[in-house]
């Protein structure tokens, strides 16, 4: 259901990305975590030379684990799960990153985000170190659901969401 709202949701992305870069800029981060963009997913990482702060991309393992390392001067690889990563690099530690963004096919108004069912973000943000990093869900408005989401026992409901209308909180 959410997959198909999102294919609906036409042109949202250049107000989704301003809405992005409005919240960077007015929170001053250390170093910025974004995402490699799967299809239908608003692309962030495209604004990285628009992004005062150095910029982190996670990579999976593709068994459920998931690190930020930082892309400066890195090559892009495919990671455990096929999806662009730092090629090369220590993982970061939470306190390295100050704002995480993260893409969401749902949000619910208690801030707790639908993903592709993998749980790498989930399970990475039940680690009370990371779950203090400020994090921050990124989809079309029209994707934000009314009724409360799923949730398991490990999810951290996420700090606020940002859509083509700007940032929401829980």
């Amino acid at each position: 259901m959410f997959r198909q709202r999102r294919r609906d949701a036409k042109d949202v992305a250049p107000a989704i990305q301003e809405a992005v870069l409005a919240l960077i800029e007015s929170c001053s981060p250390n170093q910025v975590g974004l995402y490699s963009a799967l299809p239908g997913e608003v692309d962030l990482f495209s604004l990285r030379q628009r992004i005062a702060a150095p910029v982190a991309l996670p990579r999976a393992d593709g068994e459920g684990r998931l690190e930020y390392l930082s892309c400066c001067g890195t090559t892009l690889e495919p990671d455990g799960c096929q999806i662009p990563a730092p090629s090369t690099g220590n993982p970061l530690r939470p306190q390295q990153l100050s704002l995480l963004l993260v893409p969401a096919l749902a949000i619910d108004a208690t801030g707790i985000r639908l993903g592709y069912g993998g749980g790498y973000y989930d399970r990475l943000r039940a680690n009370n170190d990371w779950a203090e990093v400020p994090a921050w869900a990124v989809l079309p408005s029209i994707c934000f659901s009314s009724a409360p989401l799923p949730r398991d026992p490990w999810d951290v409901p996420f700090h606020g969401w940002i859509t083509e209308f700007g940032p929401g909180r829980p």
